[in-house]
């Protein structure tokens, strides 16, 4: 089963990721962390993206697709995918389904994420208090929030018209959110 997992920052997408990934037995492959990881590493892809990150600004869809596209093809001829936070643009998510369809490793099924502005901006503050992370800070989630507006978005309406489209209140509890999904993915929860 190969499952893409978009939504708003803070709607829950690593939560969920790795809760589904697990209860599955899919590989769990998060752009955002993958990305974080290349940054704190301090690899020529991390120096690349860094300041891009820390404005909250989308990473340019050839590095992003040449850092998780090898990924995705490998995990889909093993037991399947799970992806949280890409695409993140329907131009991304064109051109991903040109490499997977080649490689017969389309999503299956795609998740929304849906929750109220007000609850995301908690939660990621929330996240950047316990976590410390970098691009969780007040000027970056604004900006983080008007990009995904802009970029992502449009993605509900692309996966919609290909009749893959599942959407879930995120705004609930955790367990919740999973069962919601399980049941969205056919899974008996």
């Amino acid at each position: 089963m190969n499952v893409l997992l978009i939504g708003p920052p803070g709607s829950g997408k690593g939560t969920q990721g790795d809760r589904l990934a697990a209860r599955l037995g899919l590989e769990h492959l998060a752009a955002g962390d993958l990305l974080r990881a290349e940054v704190a590493q301090q690899t020529p892809l991390g120096r690349q993206v860094a300041g891009i990150m820390a404005r909250g600004e989308l990473v340019p869809d050839v590095v992003i697709l040449s850092l998780l596209m090898p990924r995705v093809l490998v995990a889909a001829e093993g037991n399947g995918y799970l992806l949280d936070g890409f695409p993140r643009s329907v131009e991304q998510a064109r051109e991903a389904r040109k490499l997977a369809e080649t490689a017969g490793a389309s999503p299956d099924a795609v998740i929304y994420l849906d929750a109220p502005r007000e609850v995301l901006v908690a939660r990621i503050l929330a996240r950047a208090e316990k976590e410390g992370r970098a691009d969780d800070n007040p000027e970056t989630v604004k900006n983080r929030l008007r990009v995904f507006d802009e970029a992502t978005a449009p993605l509900i309406d692309y996966y919609r018209e290909r009749g893959l489209l599942h959407v879930v209140n995120a705004d609930q509890d955790q367990d919740a959110v999973t069962e919601e999904i399980l049941r969205a993915l056919g899974v008996v929860a």
